[in-house]
C-alpha cells in the first residue's frame, strides 16, 4: 500500500513549485544518527559513492567526516536506492542530516513509492521525522515520514486550482 498517491501530491513534485532539488532533512540529528544512517545505506544493498572534492573513497564512519576542518571541502554521499532515483547526501553539519533529490527522478506512482519508502526506512532506522521542503525554503516542510504514524505523510495541503 503507497504511503502517498500521485494524484493527491503531485503539485509538490512539481518544478516550477518546488525546485528541482528539494531539501530533505533530519532535524535534531547527532553523529550516531548519521551513523545509523550509514549503516543502514550499507544494510540495504543500496549503491552509493562517497567523495571528497573530486576523490572517490570508501565510506569512513561519521565521526570522521563530522570531525573535518570546518574549511575542507563538504564531502557528499550519493545513495541509490533504485538505479534511476539518487540521494545526494552532504555533510553540513552533525546537528541535520541532509540529502537532496532530483524530482526530475521522481515523477508518477512508481517512483513516489520508492521515494516513500526511502523516507520511511531512514525515519525507522533513526525513529525521527524526515523532512522534504521546497528548494532553498527550509522550515516549511511539505511532506514527511511521521514517526506516530509509521508513513510518510502529507505536512501541507496543495494550493486550491
Amino acid at each position: 500500500m503507497s504511503d502517498l498517491l500521485w494524484d493527491d501530491v503531485g503539485y509538490f513534485f512539481d518544478l516550477d513549485e518546488m525546485g528541482s532539488l528539494p531539501d530533505v532533512r533530519v532535524p535534531d540529528a547527532s553523529v550516531e544518527d548519521w551513523q545509523a544512517v550509514l549503516d543502514l545505506i550499507s544494510a540495504s544493498g543500496w549503491k552509493c559513492q562517497y567523495s571528497e572534492g573530486e576523490v572517490v573513497m570508501p565510506v569512513p564512519r561519521a565521526e570522521a567526516v563530522l570531525s573535518r576542518p570546518a574549511d575542507a571541502e563538504c564531502p557528499e554521499l550519493r545513495v541509490w536506492p533504485t538505479a534511476d532515483v539518487l540521494a545526494i547526501f552532504r555533510f553540513h553539519a552533525a546537528e541535520e542530516i541532509d540529502f537532496d533529490v532530483d524530482l526530475r527522478e521522481l515523477q508518477g506512482q512508481d517512483r513516489l513509492d520508492v521515494f516513500c519508502g526511502f523516507l520511511r526506512a531512514i525515519g525507522r532506522r533513526l525513529g525521527k521525522p524526515v523532512l522534504m521542503d521546497p528548494e532553498g525554503d527550509g522550515g516549511h516542510s511539505v511532506l514527511g515520514f511521521d514517526v506516530e504514524a509509521d508513513r510518510v505523510v502529507l505536512l501541507a495541503e496543495p494550493p486550491v486550482r
